[in-house]
């Protein structure tokens, strides 16, 4: 399977990339093929402007040559991951602005839906699981991202994968992360196998 990963995090030697790289191993050796798009480093730009409002009146709009290419980039693809860190319980501005420019309306919804097979949204958080489950984020953050986002595009095999604990230091946490996205890449087809 072809597997966009796009990557959300200002700074390279992050976390989040590190994740990633693990992330992509797993899918690598699963026998997959992935493309990792960094959204800051491509130089892609997260603001809406005119050009890219989605437009009702019109099943055939043309986008702005970036969103345009960005579109053709996902058509390439059967399947996508996205890696970013959890902040205000979603993602990252940057992230926000790729969803809101690129699956835009006549692509992934309204006369057309997104043909993906499957996508995880993999988030970093920096505070425990207990926590997440208690104010109940991350039954939010599944709520947006897998029926308000990808089920609305027409993606109904989507999840959400949150690595907790994200800030602590310890050399067995960071090693038990990475493990857990080294094994969401290799079991990418079938998660309810990975080994957490």
């Amino acid at each position: 399977m072809k597997i966009l990963t796009v990557v959300s995090h200002p700074r390279v030697h992050s976390l989040t990339f590190s994740v990633s790289a693990r992330f992509t191993q797993g899918l690598a050796d699963a026998g997959h093929e992935t493309e990792v798009l960094d959204l800051h480093r491509s130089g892609f730009n997260p603001v809406l402007w005119e050009a890219d409002e989605p437009d009702s009146s019109t099943d055939s709009k043309i986008y702005s040559p970036e969103v345009e290419t960005e579109i053709e980039r996902m058509k390439k693809h059967d399947a996508l991951a996205y890696i970013f860190p959890v902040w205000w319980h979603s993602f990252p501005a940057m992230l926000k602005g790729y969803i809101d420019r690129v699956w835009n309306n006549g692509f992934a919804y309204g006369s057309n839906k997104l043909h993906h097979k499957k996508v995880l949204w993999l988030g970093l958080a920096s505070a425990p699981k207990e926590h997440y489950e208690k104010y109940q984020y991350d039954k939010m953050m599944d709520y947006h991202l897998n029926i308000g986002i990808a089920g609305f595009c027409g993606i109904s095999n989507s999840k959400v994968e949150i690595l907790y604990d994200t800030l602590d230091s310890r050399p067995e946490i960071s090693e038990r992360l990475l493990t857990q996205a080294y094994n969401l890449g290799l079991y990418y087809d079938n998660n309810s196998k990975a080994v957490t």
